[in-house]
């Protein structure tokens, strides 16, 4: 016998009459029959391709590419059973509804049973209202829990196109039942109950930057998963064939808080991180102790300082030097080397550029003397160390470290590559240990290393181009001589012959290992949320990676804790983003409307025009006030009265020695728990926050982290 999948609570007993229930139950056991073969299929083809010989080059490429494909749809596929669907909608006029899933799914005869969420037939389930039912009757959205329907919540849009008996209506809604619910250490896809404001922020186009601001539970961060996983479906300019999405999160425990997300939602291929990621050093580095050099790091000028850094080592020699060969004496002059300087391609990084200058002054030394073959006298120029030294101290290869520590070491070195800043701010920025990287450092360690380029010695192959075409011409000449010796002309030397097998054997087999870096981009699409924390050095690193300037920029203007007096189209104008559409988000759905009362007056302290947005829920709980000594206590008795949820106690320090271990609490800074939320936030000592714009934000920040309940310890 099948197991029912409306598993309705006693409560609930009106809702699970036959006549509003049963077209449901038998939709969605198609949906889990459906899936159950479709796993068999995926797993049989994945096996298959498992065991098909690996190939070689781009056919093992295409072979792990697909093994990878199908992984992935593997787990989405099994993470899920009748649950991929959520809710369905009455098109007026229609006796059958139309079902919305996680996924596009069909029955075994190519019948549709969920239509993608994404999809344009899809956006009225999500868009309409009942001023515009955009050709709706009614739509009904789910609660699952392991798998079974727990609750439904029906919304008529059009009475007159429907009959009363097919829904059953609740004084709550979704939404409401959804923001009630406990929080949990993750945040839950809220695809089946994004609001009309959201939604048309999500279908949004990709074309140019769109800035999405909005207050605090406005759905911001909901906003950026979701249009993620919708622009890499609808979009297919932004696959991963072509670049895909980067994800920018403000901190670790941010993007620990919203990982599942977008896997629930069909998508593992976007690429997450943190400006910190973006750099290696980027894990180790401390905060710039003192505002005014961070204030001077953070200018974009200051990263544009890197390229002429990297040029002081690209300058030509001047004096002639005379070359010995064979044949005779040859001259290189300063301006065959100018002229092999000039020939490097336009963005070609430092260290890969100086194979193309000793391939141009090759090229114009032996295109000088017609009386010696050219392979002949291209090869003993390879081999003299003297013309090999020259070039290495005329284009040496660089480190991105040493090049930007040299500027925090070498005050001349400075100057030169940063003329608009006085003999003080040199000074300043100067450093005992030019390597002890801050935050700071990251935009000018990224800009130097896509500058730079990898080193030879940090390279999989560990040898530049240079090198490599000295091997190439050595294992050519060791051919031509077996060739030579060749004398029956059978065996291994006949094979040699084959211009295919020669090329395989003259092909490096590390030209395609060097592992790529996978935040190196570009990508075609650039998501950052908290944006309102770049500085203009930190967007240039965004920037570099996106050369599309395709970009979903979420953010609040009052939670700047460097402050954010700008509107947002001027502050990207000067970073270097002119197309920018403004979409604005009003309605704070998260924060109860007492806890917003307190906190809207802390920042429009601060930021009178600060996009404060209006609650639109009430839970009667008041905030409430009480002596620090008490917060074991609070966070003790809130544990055992509530047998879910997640509680986080907010302070300038560490307090997590004074609360008793639990998986249920957790201890952050304002600036930690950016991003997050809680159902329980006690907020300790505010006024040790610190004054003026950033103490306000951090205090504005940590109390709208709440969904219940919000209280504040202080001894003043």
């Amino acid at each position: 016998m099948t197991t029912p999948i409306f598993d309705l609570p006693p409560r609930l007993a009106h809702k699970a009459s036959a006549n509003l229930v049963s077209a449901d139950e038998q939709h969605l056991a198609a949906v889990a029959q459906s899936l159950r073969d479709q796993i068999v299929v995926e797993s049989a083809r994945l096996d298959a391709r498992r065991r098909a010989p690996g190939g070689h080059g781009t056919a093992a490429l295409e072979r792990d590419q697909e093994i990878h494909r199908l992984s992935a749809r593997l787990r989405f596929l099994s993470r899920f059973g009748s649950d991929l669907c959520l809710g369905r909608m009455v098109v007026a006029g229609s006796a059958q509804p139309v079902y919305l899933g996680r996924i596009g799914l069909t029955d075994a005869a190519g019948e549709p049973l969920l239509v993608d969420w994404r999809a344009p037939a899809a956006a009225p389930f999500f868009s309409a209202t009942p001023t515009d039912p955009m050709g709706l009757a009614s739509r009904r959205r789910y609660r699952w829990s392991q798998g079974r329907v727990t609750d439904y919540w029906d919304e008529v849009l059009d009475a007159e196109a429907l009959s009363v008996d097919d829904v059953v209506l609740d004084d709550d809604s979704a939404l409401f039942a959804s923001l009630a619910a406990s929080r949990s250490s993750q945040m839950r896809d809220v695809v089946s109950t994004i609001q009309a404001d959201q939604d048309a922020i999500v279908r949004a186009s990709s074309r140019g930057a769109l800035v999405v601001d909005g207050g605090p539970g406005t759905g911001k961060t909901v906003v950026a998963l979701h249009r993620a996983a919708y622009l890499l479906y609808a979009d297919p300019h932004l696959s991963a064939g072509h670049g895909g999405v980067l994800f920018v999160g403000p901190h670790r425990p941010y993007l620990a808080y919203v990982a599942d997300v977008l896997p629930s939602l069909g998508e593992e291929g976007v690429q997450t991180c943190t400006i910190r990621d973006l750099v290696p050093q980027g894990s180790t580095a401390l905060q710039e102790p003192d505002p005014h050099v961070a204030g001077l790091k953070s200018d974009a000028r200051t990263v544009r300082a890197v390229d002429a850094a990297v040029r002081f080592y690209e300058e030509p020699p001047t004096e002639p030097l005379m070359v010995e060969t064979p044949w005779d004496d040859l001259q290189v002059t300063a301006a065959d080397w100018a002229e092999a300087f000039d020939a490097v391609e336009p963005g070609t990084p430092h260290n890969e550029a100086r194979a193309q200058v000793w391939e141009a002054l090759l090229e114009l030394l032996t295109d000088r003397y017609d009386d010696v073959p050219g392979d002949v006298l291209r090869r003993s120029l390879r081999s003299d160390e003297e013309l090999q030294d020259v070039l290495a101290a005329a284009w040496p290869m660089l480190e991105a470290t040493d090049v930007v520590g040299d500027l925090w070491s070498v005050p001349a070195y400075l100057r030169r590559c940063a003329p608009w800043l006085t003999s003080e701010q040199v000074r300043a920025l100067q450093r005992h240990d030019p390597q002890a990287w801050t935050v700071a450092d990251l935009p000018l360690l990224d800009a130097a290393r896509a500058r730079i380029g990898t080193a030879p010695g940090a390279r999989t192959r560990r040898r530049d181009a240079a090198e490599l075409a000295t091997e190439r011409e050595q294992r050519e000449r060791v051919l031509d001589e077996l060739l030579e010796a060749d004398d029956d002309r059978v065996g291994l030397v006949t094979m040699l012959r084959h211009e295919e097998l020669k090329a395989a054997l003259l092909d490096d087999p590390d030209d395609d290992l060097t592992p790529g870096d996978p935040l190196a981009g570009p990508f075609a699409h650039v998501v950052v949320d908290e944006a309102q924390e770049l500085t203009d050095a930190e967007w240039q690193m965004l920037l570099r990676r996106c050369p599309s300037r395709s970009l979903t920029i979420v953010g609040d203007r009052a939670q700047a804790r460097r402050g954010f007096t700008e509107t947002w189209s001027d502050r990207l104008a000067r970073v270097g983003v002119d197309r920018v559409t403004l979409a604005r988000l009003t309605v704070n759905y998260r924060t109860p409307r007492e806890i917003m009362t307190e906190a809207e007056p802390v920042i429009r302290a601060a930021l009178a025009d600060a996009n404060v947005p209006t609650s639109v829920r009430s839970t009667g709980v008041p905030v409430t006030y009480a002596p620090t000594s008490t917060l074991a206590e609070v966070v003790g008795t809130w544990l055992a009265t509530h047998d879910d949820g997640v509680a986080c106690v907010i302070a300038t320090d560490d307090l997590s020695s004074r609360l008793a271990p639990s998986p249920r609490v957790r201890a952050l800074t304002p600036v930690t728990a950016k991003g997050l939320e809680f159902d329980l936030v006690v907020l300790v000592e505010p006024e040790a926050l610190g004054d003026g714009v950033q103490g306000a934000v951090d205090r504005y920040v940590a109390m709208t982290r709440a969904t219940q309940r919000l209280v504040v310890l202080t001894d003043r």
